[in-house]
């Protein structure tokens, strides 16, 4: 009779040899380098890089502005992420290198299904979505409309809501320009104004050269890293027209608030600056308490460009979230 030891080589001698699996093909639209796709009707831009090796779903960066580009961020803290990750670069319609609608079509429901659009031409179940400034109020509206197809969901310097934003805007005016407020109060005229806003307060009260030094003031708590990044901008040829902008608040952009938390039930990392007055960081403190599984993080000395004053943070706590290895 045979031995136990006997019936198990001959078993391992007559079954059959593993087969190779090949590795598993990297759908056209997501290989590295520059892609143009028509979605929805729209010819559109975006970038893929980094992330050869990496397994988890393409992170998908959603540029603020409105109607600014992605081009900034994928060469200021982009290479920092492609390291560990799969990055796309996407330009939203009428922004960056991607197509201006012949019909003006903004809204936020389109721009929305752009996304949606985007992920099916990337072929992946998945996405893991960060959004900048307006990039954010877009996330959370497709990570609502679309919790599913959303593996985690980075929220930096994001807008969500209109009507505490505004009020940031105007109590920063009071504190920092109290000249400047005090004759606006006395103005009746503007007092009485139909349609005013919390947000048309400084545009008011301040001239347009003073306006642009104090909202860059607002924005970069570092002015060089300011200039560095318009030193870029330029460089780039691309240039917000204001289109997409202009469209938004006619439709009520900085009177509507996200509402829809309940439905992001993905793991939420929010950062913000503790120096950020392009939004605020009262408000995104009570998005992130208003999300169920929101964690908020705050650089006390950065502003609304948090990645452009804490880089080296910023990379860490990112891709400690999206479960990555910090590269060497």
């Amino acid at each position: 009779m045979p031995t136990l030891r006997a019936l198990i080589l001959a078993l391992i001698a007559v079954a059959p040899a593993a087969v190779a699996q090949p590795p598993a093909r990297t759908p056209d639209a997501l290989r590295t380098g520059e892609h143009q796709v028509v979605l929805n009707e729209v010819r559109f831009w975006y970038r893929v890089a980094g992330g050869e090796r990496s397994s988890a779903p393409p992170l998908v960066f959603l540029h603020g502005g409105p109607g600014y580009s992605s081009h900034s961020f994928s060469v200021l803290e982009g290479p920092r992420l492609e390291g560990a990750l799969r990055v796309v670069y996407y330009d939203q319609r009428g922004a960056g290198r991607s197509e201006r609608p012949w019909t003006g079509h903004y809204q936020l429901d389109t721009l929305v299904e752009d996304v949606e659009a985007l992920r099916r031409t990337l072929g992946v179940p998945q996405i893991a979505v960060m959004g900048h400034s307006f990039g954010g109020l877009l996330a959370l509206e497709y990570a609502a409309r679309y919790p599913e197809h959303v593996s985690r969901l980075v929220l930096v310097g994001a807008f969500s809501d209109g009507p505490a934003t505004c009020t940031v805007h105007r109590d920063r005016l009071a504190a920092a320009r109290p000249d400047a407020y005090a004759r606006l109060l006395a103005d009746t005229a503007w007092q009485h104004a139909p349609n005013r806003s919390d947000c048309d307060y400084e545009l008011r009260a301040l001239t347009q050269a003073e306006f642009e030094q104090y909202n860059t003031q607002g924005i970069f708590p570092d002015s060089a890293l300011g200039k560095r990044q318009a030193s870029i901008d330029s460089a780039s040829g691309l240039r917000n027209t204001g289109e997409m902008g202009r469209s938004l608040v006619r439709n009520g952009l900085f009177t509507s608030r996200f509402s829809r938390g309940a439905r992001l039930t993905m793991p939420t990392l929010v950062i913000a600056g503790a120096r950020d007055y392009a939004i605020g960081v009262g408000p995104q403190r009570v998005l992130a308490a208003s999300l169920p599984n929101a964690r908020l993080l705050e650089y006390p000395g950065a502003g609304h460009f948090v990645y452009l004053d804490e880089p080296d943070r910023f990379t860490r706590d990112v891709l400690a979230f999206l479960g990555e290895p910090v590269p060497r």
